[in-house]
């Protein structure tokens, strides 16, 4: 693998997993009322508009970082509609 996508794949890594600690958060303690729904609808379709970016560029570390973290984020925005 050379040396960006490697780049890519760990900046991406760390983003995403950046994520999982809020997401089991917002689970264990059915509360999400904390977190700001303007924040997470405009952080959300970003992610999506990172996502497509990524396949119209085929970029794995683009796809698999922002699809991944898009799933994370539309979990917590589940949670937030759930545990209002």
């Amino acid at each position: 693998m050379e040396f960006t996508n490697l780049l890519g794949m760990v900046a991406g890594t760390l983003t995403t997993a950046a994520f999982i600690p809020q997401l089991l958060k917002t689970w264990q303690s059915r509360s999400a009322r904390d977190i700001s729904m303007a924040w997470l609808a405009t952080f959300t379709t970003g992610i999506l508009l990172w996502f497509i970016y990524g396949l119209s560029i085929q970029a794995l570390p683009v796809i698999l970082s922002n699809g991944i973290t898009l799933l994370l984020t539309l979990l917590i925005l589940f949670f937030k509609l759930r545990f209002k």
